[in-house]
């Protein structure tokens, strides 16, 4: 008797009898069963907003981060039982190890997001501020905060352990308490990822539930404060899309839809060039992986029409060089489709691609998959058609989500970018080429239809992770047919489930608010110096004016001198008098050394380094005779709740520092980025 999936709502799992059976990609035999008892939905968005929601509010980003850092650890150290039931799906162990592995990555990358990019706190200053007045009372910025509401994911089938983590860790980040409902057919996989995810206890209760099944009436009961997301095809992403409470409530929804991506082989590059290979490669390797099953896979092959045929050889001898059948054989490069019904859908699609188009590799080159029981299994054969007339071709509306492309060929690159425009909109495209003058011709109209865009060649190809490969820090989302929305791009998705606000007052309020110092808001002056401050006792605010120095001919010549720069502004008395400024100016960097000079404390003390500067400007030039002066203010504190290897903890801070000159002009500005130690 096979095991009854069971929903997690308001922190147990619910479901005993058997519903839907859920069969063995590879061979057919049961591998579990839907329940059949329908959730509360009602009681699953009450635990959300009521536990769930105050707890991840208890907790600020970098705490968040750092659970999500420890989830990531445990999902790795766990992560050979989660490939063993992923074997069920069809996935080989490299489809696995995307998915799989690919799914902690991204936990790790968004914990790194959290830690280096956003402060402590459940507020992020978004900035800048601007002034909205003349006398420096009045100013405005933005700021984002949690929305206090509930994220539903709904996911596809091919990834059923990423496609729930890479959008459940923004959420994470961003203080919302997340519902996940992964496609039924592979939802057996995504039961064991949040059974273990349960059994270790990381997760605050509340911040993660999970839905085996339908959806019921979850969709009418989210409110204004709450984000939907859903991953798969793009006639279910229109028809969730318009759906009456999401549209009465104006509740974000954010779509990332199956798409028609492309690739394009440049007119530059010959069957003699390492770049075609590649793209031989590419194309070949979007087939197989997964089966075929990806949102990314490359559904057309654009060739220039002069390389058409070598193109559809290559293709068709790596194509015959890949061993499908059970994943359990060491010798399989390609698994199953993740169900039967797929499978079917598939070949429905490939029939319909097929009228007009001529069949280059299929089934009847010797399909025979390996492995015992496999008779049974979801397996397709890799198929590769080929429209010669691609203008009106099927492949431009119809997708078969699975081992399948179609060659198109072109006469030049313009009709190259018409051909991916008939696309409407894809997730991403690659051009592989040699020439830079290529790709900045092809890019920019490529750009309006797509997503994301690899270019390819020999020196990208080292290190490149290929045409379909979503990245955590890079956007993942597409135009048109393939959504509208966006997913990832680092600090960008957790962005997307935080408000943005504008806000307005005094430069003091919005210090206040934003726990950010923005200048002309009120100081507070002691006579310890604030470096000497530890971390804790440090408050923003916290000023420092220092003595002043008049710039000397000497001090530019001795730096001229250390520095090596001797530019005629420095040094060169006629041409500096016949320049904008009318006279020799001290270097910019001098004056930044001068200032450090005047605002530095220099014996040991809490504050360790100093590791960068940001948003500097030289505003006005310091002449000879001029005499500067600094003020050094606590600008933004962030506490990553890191030590050292002595155990003594360590906190970023910010300090503003404003160079003025004898009128009170303001010469030079910047941030100073400093790691200050706490007191234990």
């Amino acid at each position: 008797m096979v095991a009854v999936l069971q929903s997690y709502i308001a922190g147990r799992w619910v479901g005993a009898k058997p519903a839907q059976a859920l069969r063995s990609a590879v061979n057919g035999a049961p591998v579990a069963s839907t329940h059949a008892e329908s959730v509360d939905f009602a009681e699953a968005l009450h635990h959300a907003r009521s536990v769930g929601l105050p707890n991840l509010l208890k907790l600020d980003f970098q705490q968040r981060a750092a659970i999500l850092k420890a989830l990531a650890k445990h999902l790795n150290d766990h992560k050979e039982a989660l490939y063993a039931v992923s074997a069920h799906t069809g996935a080989t162990r490299n489809d696995g190890w995307i998915d799989i592995e690919g799914g902690s990555g991204t936990l790790f990358a968004y914990a790194g997001v959290g830690g280096n990019d956003l402060p402590s706190g459940n507020l992020v200053h978004e900035g800048p501020a601007v002034p909205l007045g003349k006398k420096g009372g009045f100013a405005g910025t933005h700021i984002l905060v949690p929305r206090r509401g509930v994220a539903v994911h709904i996911n596809a089938f091919n990834f059923p352990v990423w496609g729930l983590l890479e959008k459940f860790a923004p959420t994470f980040l961003a203080g919302m308490p997340c519902i996940g409902k992964p496609a039924t057919a592979t939802s057996y996989l995504t039961e064991a990822l949040v059974r273990s995810i349960d059994q270790s206890g990381i997760l605050p209760a509340g911040a993660l539930q999970l839905v085996i099944g339908g959806t019921g009436d979850l969709l009418d009961r989210l409110e204004g404060c709450d984000v939907v997301t859903f991953t798969g095809s793009a006639d279910t992403a229109a028809k969730l899309r318009v759906h009456p409470n999401l549209v009465k409530q104006a509740i974000p929804f954010n779509a990332e839809a199956d798409s028609l991506n492309c690739a394009i082989l440049a007119p530059d590059v010959t069957p003699d060039d390492e770049e075609f290979d590649l793209f031989v490669k590419e194309v070949a390797r979007e087939m197989t992986v997964k089966a075929g099953q990806k949102c990314t896979a490359i559904r057309r092959a654009i060739v220039p029409r002069a390389q058409l045929a070598a193109v559809a050889e290559r293709l068709r001898n790596r194509l015959a060089t890949t061993v499908v059948g059970d994943p359990a054989n060491d010798t399989v490069r390609m698994g199953a489709l993740a169900s039967h019904a797929q499978a079917r859908d598939v070949a429905e699609r490939v029939a319909e691609l097929s009228r007009g188009a001529e069949v280059v590799y299929s089934a009847k080159d010797g399909f025979s998959p390996v492995g015992a029981g496999v008779a049974e299994g979801a397996f397709f054969a890799p198929t590769l058609l080929l429209a010669r007339e691609p203008k009106n071709h099927a492949a431009h509306d119809v997708e078969a989500f699975g081992p399948v492309s179609t060659l198109m060929p072109y006469d030049d690159l313009d009709e190259a970018v018409a051909l991916a425009a008939r696309g409407r909109g894809s997730l991403v495209g690659t051009l592989v080429t040699r020439s830079p003058a290529t790709a900045a011709q092809v890019v920019p109209p490529l750009a309006a239809l797509h997503g994301r865009i690899l270019v390819l060649d020999r020196e990208a190809a080292v290190e490149s992770t290929g045409h379909g490969s979503p990245l955590p820090l890079l956007k993942h989302g597409g135009p048109g047919r393939a959504g509208g929305g966006e997913e990832l791009g680092g600090v960008r998705a957790v962005t997307h489930y935080l408000q943005r606000t504008a806000l307005q007052g005094s430069p003091s309020m919005i210090t206040a608010v934003t726990g950010e110092y923005l200048r002309g808001a009120k100081l507070r002056e002691s006579e310890l110096h604030p470096f000497r401050r530890h971390f804790e006792d440090l408050q923003v605010g916290d000023s420092l004016l220092t003595h002043r120095r008049t710039v000397s001919e000497a001090d530019i010549v001795a730096f001229g001198g250390i520095s090596g720069d001797y530019f005629y502004m420095h040094f060169d008395e006629i041409a500096a008098k016949e320049s904008p400024f009318g006279k020799r100016i001290a270097h910019g960097y001098f004056v930044l050394s001068a200032a450090a000079g005047l605002f530095v404390s220099p014996a040991p003390g809490p504050v360790l380094a100093n590791y960068g500067l940001d948003t500097l400007r030289f505003v006005k030039p310091v002449g000879i005779g001029d005499t500067i002066q600094a003020r050094l203010t606590c600008k933004r504190k962030i506490d990553r709740n890191r030590k050292d290897a002595k155990g003594v903890g360590q906190g970023v801070v910010a300090w503003d520092v404003a160079v003025s000159n004898q009128d009170g002009d303001i010469v030079a500005s910047y941030d100073i980025l400093t790691l200050v130690a706490k007191k234990t």
